[in-house]
């Protein structure tokens, strides 16, 4: 076991979904080298064949090596039995929960004339519902140590600004992303005077192994960052309370320019 981590999120536990590789994976250890327990949570525990690389407990696994505590269950954000099971299980082990990131979402694309019900059902569901169930599922813990932070993971696709550079087939995507962004700048109203901040946040063009597989290596990833880079504005945002930035839709590519 590595030296004990510790950091500014210390005496936390937070929640990361997705967090089997990609994004999720680089918040879950990055919020963990800050000092928090982090709970692994996606679908996938078993690296199937033919599929993309990595495991909640490969996560955790990371986290535990440099002497952090992790926890990894899985969950299918779609469900509402497996969010109640995750955030049961994360009570019954870490005894409670200050911070979670909503990262997991379903990259539902295609251009309008392909997307069926189905599709479209998946996309409100997986990416749109689930913040519902997940911040209602939360917020009672949040509460009662006192506030907590919740943080959307958006994409640029939401911006009205950007709507002219996106390719054919971003439709669903897009309006589910706004939706995402909507339900958090509203919700922090609510939320505000019970110590609860909630932001959403863009995090750019981030290289991951689902977008390697989509574009290739080959792909000119000149511009793109890492999940690393997106870690310290995840940090910084994990650590606001209700009295704090709150109910803001932000900009990674801004972080240390425009804000904090």
């Amino acid at each position: 076991m590595g030296k004990r981590v510790t950091g500014p999120l210390e005496g936390q536990v937070a929640i990361v979904t997705g967090a089997s590789r990609g994004i999720g994976r680089g918040l879950a250890i990055g919020l963990a080298t800050a000092g928090a327990a982090v709970v692994c949570a996606a679908r996938t525990a078993v690296e199937q064949p033919g599929g993309l690389p990595g495991t909640i407990g490969a996560t955790a696994d990371a986290i535990t090596a440099t002497g952090g505590r992790a926890l990894a269950v899985r969950c299918d954000i779609g469900l509402e039995i497996d969010i109640t099971r995750l955030v049961d299980s994360t009570i019954a082990e870490l005894g409670r929960i200050d911070v979670l990131v909503n990262n997991a979402m379903a990259p539902t694309r295609g251009r309008f004339e392909e997307i069926t019900a189905a599709m479209w059902d998946e996309s409100m569901s997986t990416n749109v519902r689930s913040l519902f169930l997940l911040c209602s599922s939360v917020l009672p813990h949040m509460v009662a140590v006192g506030g907590g932070s919740i943080i959307n993971v958006s994409s640029g696709a939401a911006a009205h600004e950007s709507n002219r550079h996106l390719p054919p087939g971003f439709t669903v995507y897009a309006v589910a992303k706004a939706a995402l962004e909507r339900f958090s700048t509203v919700l922090a109203t609510e939320l505000a005077d019970r110590n609860v901040a909630i932001n959403a946040l863009r995090p750019g063009a981030v290289k991951t192994e689902q977008a390697t597989k989509e574009l290739g290596e080959e792909f000119d990833w000149t511009g793109w960052t890492t999940p690393d880079a997106v870690v310290p504005s995840v940090v910084y945002l994990a650590a606001q309370r209700g009295d704090g930035l709150t109910g803001r839709v932000l900009d990674v590519r801004d972080w240390g320019v425009t804000w904090p």
